[in-house]
């Protein structure tokens, strides 16, 4: 690739963020985008801003900027301040390299053979990588140093990064004393028995095996499809409790509106207070649902303190590992109940099915790579497609094809990846939303750095060479070969992946496409429930494999770092920006997103190590090799001090901490009101409160009223308090006969638990 096209794909994606970059600071000031770009800010009852509309403003920028971190902390939790830090060590790091290669390093590449140099932009990029550097070079040593700086530098910012946000998780802990999942434990593989329920076998486990601590329990009961429509008929019901004690005017006409392409006429409708509705049928007040839920295997045991639920979940319980297995519970807001309805013992099995199921999505994902590095290769295409050498002798289509059309049909590719991981981490069975979004994190970022940054290097070794890797021996011999030859490719990967994502993330198209749907189409109202959370599997991945591309491209292809570092910015200003306005956060992991940025970091560092020696051997340095060596061990030791000084505090809590916020809720009286919390908080149908489906009543026009008042009130009688609720494009959807076929089903459940069914 010639500079000329690398200058081609960077004008492009300068263009599109200049454009979105405009159209995103007029679209936030329209009233009916408030929701996709203020959606946090709504959830949270804050004012909308009021701002010139339709001028384009960097007003956002300043008030990203100006956001404090324990302000970010606050508003986003420890996970935003972890991605926070992650690009803030990023744009430390990348600074330094960037100065010390673009004016260190760059030079030597550029003049390292004895050769005529053309004009920049007719240049190969080649040139500039050190491929161009004369084996046995005198200037080998320049590299070798800079190695050394930037590998240090980076070790001590990770240290300080590392100890920093373990000071936050503590911190954390301490300030979030009323927690109830730091004294709750979930205990799975609960042993069934035919002489008793799981609760009273819990009940007897506990109080035999740890009665001084034990407190209470509460058994997780599976919520069969009858419980679900009672459920989703309390939060329609919950709809509508704004208009509880209002009528429609009864004298009018039925009213009609538009939906969508036409519009039908809808009953009027009125919501009677339960006083009356029990005044007026005074068995209603008597058919409430109670259906006894079907208990699983599992169960929320309550401590008396922090320290000895702590202790409980760390132990083994019995002699067999599969039952009684006990675990600290997630906080109530991020359980996710249903597979907490899946037998323990099947978990082994869906963790294989789904490491499977990765494996060979990751190699069907091996085609569309192979074909995107012949097009970055433009003489191999042409030579294996031959009716493509008359379209591509225009004077911008080989700088089009070779320097933009790759990097773009591999992003098309690479969004099918989250999705696939997110289900592959749903089936494994995690019992929280956030452990689901760490499991498809990390799978994500497996996938990528394997499918975008190895199979992309050693594919476009093969095309070149036409043989395959003969050893694993040699793994370091051909990424030292090849990585200098395919860093034209990453530059151009972090134009369009880095910077059109970034415009792409800050404009929010999807959210605005299905807003406009929404509202204009499907004539639908705001739900504040539709408020997403970050992506974390999604973006923090990305931002890693950048951090890869920029550590081992730093000493081998300098000429990456100046567009990575841009990214690097651009990305610390916009999602500061979606942090503060636009997610909502439902549940936080506690930082649990660092370990796994801080060992992508080390991987990436040794890694450029390991290449950089292979390339040292390849130019006959035996001086620059022999000092690499060395440092790959001093970045080994370094990794293990601090998994054995700081990673523990993200495994566990210590055990000091717990005992003193426990002796200080003891000696101010705060225990009893914590312990009195513990069933609310996790309670099944604590999103659903009982609300008594008998609150709505209709009332008809007189039209309607006239035709149907004398059989209603022969028939109906007290069973039902009055005509049929109907939605306004759906003629007929009596919510009177759904509650009789729902009271009719719990009968019949009650019946078979009971056997006393045919």
């Amino acid at each position: 690739m010639k500079v000329g096209a690398l200058l081609t794909s960077a004008g492009i994606n300068i263009g599109l963020c200049v454009l979105f970059w405009s159209l995103y600071s007029i679209l936030r000031k329209q009233p009916q985008n408030v929701k996709v770009y203020f959606g946090r800010s709504i959830s949270k009852a804050d004012r909308r801003p009021l701002l010139e509309r339709f001028v384009p403003s960097p007003s956002w920028i300043v008030s990203s900027l100006q956001c404090m971190e324990g302000d970010l902390l606050k508003t986003a939790g420890l996970d935003a301040v972890v991605f926070n830090r992650v690009l803030v060590f990023s744009i430390r790091i990348f600074s330094l390299a960037a100065i010390l290669c673009v004016f260190g390093i760059l030079p030597l590449n550029y003049f390292g053979q004895d050769m005529n140099h053309v004009l920049i932009p007719s240049a190969s990029l080649e040139t500039f990588t050190i491929g161009n550097v004369k084996e046995r070079s005198r200037w080998l040593w320049v590299h070798c140093v800079v190695l050394y700086i930037i590998s240090g530098v980076a070790c001590f910012l990770l240290y300080l990064e590392y100890t920093h946000i373990a000071r936050l998780r503590l911190l954390r802990l301490v300030q979030t004393n009323g927690n109830p999942s730091r004294f709750t434990v979930l205990v799975r593989g609960i042993p069934k028995s035919s002489h008793e329920s799981f609760s009273s076998a819990v009940d007897s486990f506990f109080t035999k095996y740890h009665a001084p601590s034990y407190l209470s329990h509460l058994v997780v009961h599976k919520v069969g499809k009858v419980q679900k429509i009672v459920m989703g008929a309390k939060k329609a019901f919950r709809k509508f409790k704004h208009f509880k004690g209002t009528a429609v005017d009864q004298t009018r006409r039925s009213v009609a509106y538009q939906c969508c392409l036409c519009g039908v006429s809808s009953n009027s409708f009125q919501l009677l207070p339960i006083e009356e509705q029990e005044r007026e049928n005074p068995c209603a007040k008597d058919s409430n649902l109670d259906l006894s839920d079907e208990e699983c295997a599992a169960a929320f045991v309550f401590f008396k303190t922090r320290y000895a639920a702590l202790i409980v979940s760390e132990i083994l319980q019995t002699s067999n590992p599969m039952k009684w297995v006990t675990s600290l519970a997630p906080e109530p807001e991020d359980m996710y109940w249903s597979n907490l309805w899946l037998p323990y013992k099947q978990l082994w099995i869906r963790r294989i099915a789904t490491l499977l199921g990765s494996i060979v999505f990751m190699i069907i994902f091996l085609l569309p790579i192979t074909f995107i590095q012949g097009l970055s290769q433009l003489e191999t295409l042409q030579q294996r497609l031959p009716f493509l050498k008359g379209i591509l002798k225009g004077k911008y289509m080989p700088q089009l094809v070779t320097g933009y059309l790759p990097s773009v049909i591999l992003q098309i590719f690479l969004y099918t990846v989250p999705p696939m991981m997110m289900l592959f981490s749903t089936l494994e069975g995690p019992i929280s939303h956030s452990e689901r979004k760490k499991s498809a994190c990390c799978k994500v970022l497996f996938f990528t750095i394997w499918n975008v940054f190895f199979f992309n290097v050693l594919s476009g070794s093969v095309l070149n060479q036409l043989n395959a890797l003969s050893s694993p021996k040699e793994i370091p011999t051909q990424l030292a070969k090849a990585i200098p030859l395919q860093a034209t490719f990453f530059t151009t990967y972090v134009l369009t992946s880095g910077w059109a994502s970034l415009s792409s993330e800050l404009m929010q198209l999807f959210g605005l496409i299905w807003n406009f749907v929404r509202k204009y189409i499907l004539r639908k109202k705001e739900d504040s429930d539709l408020i997403f959370s970050f992506p974390y599997h999604t973006e923090l991945p990305k931002v890693l494999l950048f951090g890869l591309l920029g550590f081992t491209c730093s000493v081998l292809a300098p000429l990456i770092l100046p567009f990575l570092l841009i990214y690097f910015f651009l990305a610390y200003v916009v999602y500061r920006n979606q942090f503060i306005n636009v997610y909502c956060t439902r549940y936080d992991t506690g930082g649990l997103y660092w370990p796994i940025a801080y060992n992508t970091t080390i991987f990436s560092i040794v890694l450029t190590q390991i290449i950089c020696l292979g390339v040292f051997g390849l130019k006959k340095s035996p001086v620059a090799a022999g000092f690499t060596v060395p440092l790959i061990i001093l970045t080994m030791l370094f990794n293990q001090y601090c998994r054995m000084r700081l990673l523990p505090l993200f495994r566990t809590f210590p055990a000091q901490v717990l005992i003193d916020m426990d002796r200080d809720d003891q000696q101010s009286g705060k225990m009893d009101g914590i312990h009195r919390r513990f069933h609310s908080a996790y309670c099944q149908s604590s999103g659903t409160d009982d609300i008594p489906l008998e609150g709505i009543k209709t009332s008809s026009t007189d039209e309607d009223r006239g035709s149907s008042s004398g059989e209603s009130s022969c028939k109906e009688g007290a069973d039902q308090p009055g005509s049929n609720l109907s939605h306004p494009t759906m003629k007929s959807l009596p919510v009177d006969r759904l509650r009789t076929a729902v009271r009719s089903l719990a009968f019949m459940i009650r019946l078979q638990k009971r056997g006393l069914s045919a």
